[in-house]
């Protein structure tokens, strides 16, 4: 086998992987995948924000999709291991499914996308941007965008510090695509340069007393007296 199918099949796998774990953990929430090839065998870790439900009692449903996986996706001696999401509003994947749920409640797409970026923005993001497609309101297809704070499309920037979730919302006059784009509070871009040592003294408060004006204000006359007029003797 060629270098470019072993490449294509590899990717085809943590393709289905991924779609997999999403239906099974669609309880449990979601919230990202990563798989790492080890000695001992592949090292698959689930984050989700409610890993009990996911767990089960004494680990049943764990074992049971360990060995789903293994017959499934024909993976050596894979290995499942769940983290719990701390901060479930700054998990892009996690917001996008919430979001599909909110629409499939009955929001209306403004309502459900303005109140998404609000959360995520109050939860220390620095930026958010949430892309709704589809059927929004009537049967012509559509794009709406919700941005807030700094967003990075290219470069070094979004591999680094931007977070993308996707998720569909399936309503009555078809499916809608829900993508959410958070960069991460830790942030730093190029461009923001900060000079260690450096001092910065703050500007003398200079205090104007607003002028008294009134009947009763008495002038004080100026040291040395003045001059009064001529008496003629």
């Amino acid at each position: 086998m060629s270098s470019d199918r072993k490449v294509i099949q590899e990717a085809t796998r943590r393709v289905l992987l991924k779609d997999y774990l999403v239906r099974e953990s669609a309880r449990a929430g979601f919230g990202g995948l990563d798989i790492q090839r080890t000695p001992m065998g592949t090292r698959v870790t689930l984050i989700c924000e409610r890993p009990g439900i996911l767990i089960g009692r004494r680990g049943e449903l764990i074992k049971q999709m360990t060995q789903d996986i293994a017959a499934r996706f024909a993976l050596d001696n894979p290995q499942i291991e769940v983290q719990e999401e701390r901060q479930p509003s700054l998990n892009a994947q996690l917001m996008a499914e919430k979001l599909a749920s909110t629409l499939e409640r009955g929001w209306h797409f403004r309502r459900a996308g303005h109140s998404t970026v609000r959360r995520i923005m109050e939860s220390g993001a620095r930026g958010c941007q949430v892309i709704l497609s589809g059927k929004l309101t009537g049967e012509r297809h559509r794009t709406e965008r919700f941005k807030s704070g700094m967003i990075k499309y290219c470069g070094e920037a979004v591999h680094l510090h931007m977070s993308k979730g996707f998720y569909q919302a399936r309503l009555k006059p078809g499916v809608i695509g829900v993508n959410v784009w958070i960069m991460r509070p830790t942030a730093k871009m190029p461009d923001e340069i900060k000079v260690a040592g450096a001092v910065v003294r703050p500007k003398p408060v200079v205090e104007v007393l607003p002028p008294v004006e009134g009947p009763d204000v008495v002038v004080p006359e100026p040291v040395g007296g003045t001059a009064g007029p001529e008496v003629g003797l």
